[in-house]
């Protein structure tokens, strides 16, 4: 039977659970940092699984006894309720299948970390900009609505509004897997602030999602890292003009999957606070880092799945946001919105989770192949 085969898949999960359940409460794994954030992401995990086993496993003892009842009982009171357990019970099993069989394939092991986002105006000089401007309110937003913490690290301001590029960091729960969605080229279409003669234009931005590089995900030597600092600019009162918070490191790294050396430059002005930001500029030194090192890992997903909602490839186009006729449209699963004024404020979760649905349809195809 079905349920059999994938109860055989389930043999030593929720021992597994308990075992890690133990260890995370052993201090000699609490002192070694890397093996402790390790088996705490395996035991949240795992404890999904445990869950949904569990109550799999429930159901089934219920479709059991349901049937002994129905073959051993004359009384139809107790038939009756026999057989309304059994309609319930074997009525959720499929569903109950689906999602231990989803839990089964092997998660992004990214997708519980923060995020490094990063927006640039492309093609549409002026009015790229200013939608650039609009993609980070959108988000801005969403993440508000999410309880998520929102920090900008460095911006270049368009001439007529919005970001040449701004970067910002997102910090929250599982934050990564949600936001790696929108990664790619975004496109809008609309009469620009600019034009004069009320025509259509198509501009663009790129938005990148990186997964947030912990500092022992990579080795990074410092002596190596020069700095400089310099004032702030912008609005932020006289202090921000008069003190040298702003910080500027530049690295030399050697890229192992090409070989090729080059200089990291990054600059990071978001607080007031020298030591803080220097410290934030480092974090963002190891998610380039760390990003480019596992360019092959994402190359590698993009080649086997060919269809595959988030691959990581971010000069996709992925989605349009047509204003004359009030729509959105995600080119990855040809799903289309009509509540853009909604979608700008912020309003996204929706469409991410169509997108999860479908990445997932695929994960598990590719799990019964």
């Amino acid at each position: 039977m079905a349920e059999n085969n994938l109860l055989s898949r389930l043999d030593g999960i929720e021992a597994r659970f308990e075992e890690v359940s133990l260890l995370i409460t052993d201090p000699s794994v609490i002192a070694d940092m890397k093996r402790y954030v390790k088996l705490t992401k395996e035991y949240k995990d795992l404890e999904r699984l445990t869950k949904a086993t569990r109550a799999y496993r429930t159901a089934l003892d219920n479709i059991a006894e349901a049937h002994e009842v129905l073959a051993s009982e004359n009384d139809e009171e107790l038939r009756a309720m026999a057989k309304d357990e059994l309609d319930e019970a074997t009525a959720r099993l499929p569903e109950m299948e689906e999602e231990i069989k989803l839990l089964l394939v092997p998660a992004d092991p990214e997708d519980g970390k923060n995020a490094i986002v990063e927006i640039r105006g492309g093609t549409g000089g002026d009015e790229a900009a200013i939608f650039a401007g609009d993609l980070y309110k959108m988000y801005t937003k969403y993440c508000e609505s999410k309880g998520w913490q929102c920090a900008v690290s460095s911006f270049s301001e368009g001439a007529a509004g919005g970001f040449k590029e701004i970067v910002f960091s997102v910090t929250g729960e599982g934050v990564y897997g949600i936001l790696k969605y929108e990664s790619g080229v975004h496109r809008v279409q609309r009469v620009p602030a600019t034009e004069t003669q009320g025509r259509v234009h198509t501009s663009a931005a790129t938005v990148a999602v990186l997964p947030e590089a912990e500092e022992f995900d990579i080795e990074i030597n410092e002596g190596e890292i020069k700095w400089d600092t310099f004032r702030s600019g912008g609005a932020g009162g006289q202090n921000v003009n008069k003190v040298e918070s702003g910080v500027r490191l530049r690295y030399m790294w050697r890229n192992p999957n090409t070989g090729v050396t080059e200089e990291i430059l990054i600059e990071c002005t978001e607080t007031r606070d020298q030591p803080k930001n220097k410290e934030r500029a480092l974090s963002r030194l190891r998610t380039f880092i760390y990003d480019k090192e596992h360019q092959k890992y994402l190359d590698d997903i993009a080649s086997r799945r060919k269809t595959m909602v988030s691959t990581g490839d971010r000069s996709a186009k992925i989605r349009t946001y047509n204003y004359p006729q009030g729509r959105i449209t995600d080119h990855r699963i040809n799903y289309t919105i009509y509540n853009l004024s909604a979608f700008m404020d912020g309003d996204i979760q929706d469409c991410i989770d169509h997108l999860i649905v479908a990445e997932n349809a695929e994960k598990l195809k590719a799990s019964e192949l």
